[in-house]
């Protein structure tokens, strides 16, 4: 429960408890009714106080989820713009620019329970009933591969989830170790002359625009087939005839993928001066070997597959864009899968034309 929600609770219990008499002296308003308390206090507490009937699954959720949440946080809880993502970052609080989400930093379920049935959607907070609380939570475990998509979250269930960074956090005893040496007189003396140093950007903390834009799409230039003539020599037609094997590039299917690639720019990139983000840079990717992105800290899964030959096909990578999870056991991919076989063709052929 937040500090006002408290604070607003046990200025309600005060006011209950110190009767008709209070709010005479004070002049304001009415006690609050028994029922009028309870309305506020919603809040549900890491050992599971709280916790209301109702249940749901990933399934379910990944609709309710789609409909209520994916306009800020994405169709697969990546984030959208600097709304926060709610997935990926898994072996990433060790390094320089963690990825903090619920699958990798928060230690308690019941923290995103108590804010999701609280605080959202945004602009619409407590609208939401509990089983649809169940189920959005369900599915941002499952973004997170915590759980399987069948996996009925309920107030039975809510603690065989284990989350990754439940032992990551300590008491903070900051009062009782290091409040009283900061308490005393200032010595002012004998400072050390050191100069001031810019020790981080705000853009490292994911506030500050990026200046440079993802690179155009850049469309190949199309191959003409000289047409036969009656005039053209025979080895000519026949040195023309391989031209009319070299598979064609669709420009409007490329445009089509560039803007479901949108659903992949939090972690992807590509394109000149494309960097590695929770998630490898695609530029070259088709026909590529799995594995092969130089700097990129690779999921056991995926390690295993490029030491097997995986070749990224437009076969391979279709079958793993469609349903990541069910593709490769333990893939860090955040995200569910394109369900379109549309957007599937549309993404490839965006990912082929920003071949370098």
């Amino acid at each position: 429960m937040s500090k006002f929600l408290k604070s607003l609770s046990i200025c309600a219990a005060v006011a209950l408890a110190a009767g008709p008499a209070a709010a005479e002296k004070l002049g304001l308003g009415r006690t609050a009714l028994p029922e009028e308390i309870a309305a506020w206090d919603g809040d549900v507490s890491p050992d599971g106080a709280g916790l209301p009937a109702g249940s749901g699954d990933a399934i379910d959720g990944e609709g309710i989820f789609s409909e209520k949440c994916a306009s800020c946080h994405g169709d697969f809880a990546e984030g959208i713009d600097n709304w926060p993502k709610l997935a990926g970052g898994a072996d990433t609080l060790d390094h320089d620019d963690p990825l903090k989400t619920v699958g990798s930093y928060w230690p308690y379920l019941s923290t995103a329970f108590d804010y999701i049935k609280r605080s959202m959607p945004y602009g619409n907070a407590g609208t939401l009933n509990d089983d649809e609380v169940y189920a959005i939570v369900a599915y941002i475990l499952y973004s997170n591969d915590l759980i399987e998509d069948d996996f009925v979250l309920s107030k039975e269930t809510f603690f065989d989830v284990e989350m990754p960074n439940a032992d990551g956090f300590f008491v903070d005893d900051r009062a009782e170790t290091e409040y009283p040496a900061w308490s005393g007189e200032a010595c002012m003396e004998n400072c050390k002359d050191a100069p001031v140093k810019v020790t981080m950007r705000a853009l490292v903390l994911d506030v500050t625009p990026e200046t440079e834009e993802t690179s155009a799409v850049q469309e190949p230039a199309v191959t003409e087939t000289a047409a036969t003539s009656e005039e053209a020599p025979a080895e000519a037609t026949a040195e023309a005839a391989p031209a009319e094997a070299v598979a064609t590039f669709d420009a409007a299917l490329a445009a089509a993928g560039e803007k479901v690639f949108k659903k992949c720019k939090s972690c992807h990139q590509v394109g000149e001066g494309a960097k590695n983000r929770s998630g490898p840079v695609l530029t070259n990717v088709v026909g590529k070997p799995a594995g092969a992105v130089e700097g990129f800290k690779y999921s056991k899964p995926m390690k295993a597959a490029a030491e097997e030959g995986l070749i990224w096909t437009e076969a391979e990578l279709s079958a793993f864009l469609a349903k990541p999870k069910a593709y490769m056991k333990g893939t860090k991919m955040s995200f569910a899968g394109l369900k379109k076989d549309g957007d599937l063709a549309a993404v490839i052929e965006y990912l082929k034309s920003v071949a370098q």
